[in-house]
């Protein structure tokens, strides 16, 4: 119990953060997948969260999409497109439609050991 509690108190943006680095190489997540994760949170403040990312920080923000399994267009095309690139260099493929299949390279989430070491409080889809 404590250690949720600790998880609690971390600013939304350090949780939100904490999830995104688990998504692994050649995968992704929707924004309301991470939301749902982290919990009191919203699609929009992940969204807003990947868009404060600092380029030194390791955060793997090019992996968190929407969820129709899309990138998300920014004001800024060519920062769409960095993401695009680099999700292909992870072997991530999209359609004609600019569309990934999420079945083939959407995450699962983490498991419920590590929702639990790190006080998350797991959503039933992720309990044993």
């Amino acid at each position: 119990m404590a250690q949720r509690q600790i998880s609690l108190t971390k600013p939304v943006y350090q949780r939100i953060y904490l999830v995104t680095r688990q998504i692994p190489v050649g995968r992704v997540a929707t924004y309301g997948q991470i939301a749902a994760i982290v919990g009191n949170c919203t699609a929009r403040m992940v969204g807003y969260a990947m868009a404060a990312v600092d380029s030194n920080e390791d955060v793997p923000w090019q992996r968190v999409i929407n969820a129709a399994g899309k990138i998300s267009p920014r004001s800024d095309s060519a920062s769409t497109e960095r993401q695009r690139q680099l999700l292909q260099q992870e072997g991530v493929l999209f359609n004609t439609e600019g569309r990934t299949n999420l079945r083939c390279y959407g995450w699962q989430g983490p498991g419920v050991t590590w929702l639990l070491e790190h006080g998350f409080d797991p959503a039933p889809q992720w309990r044993e």
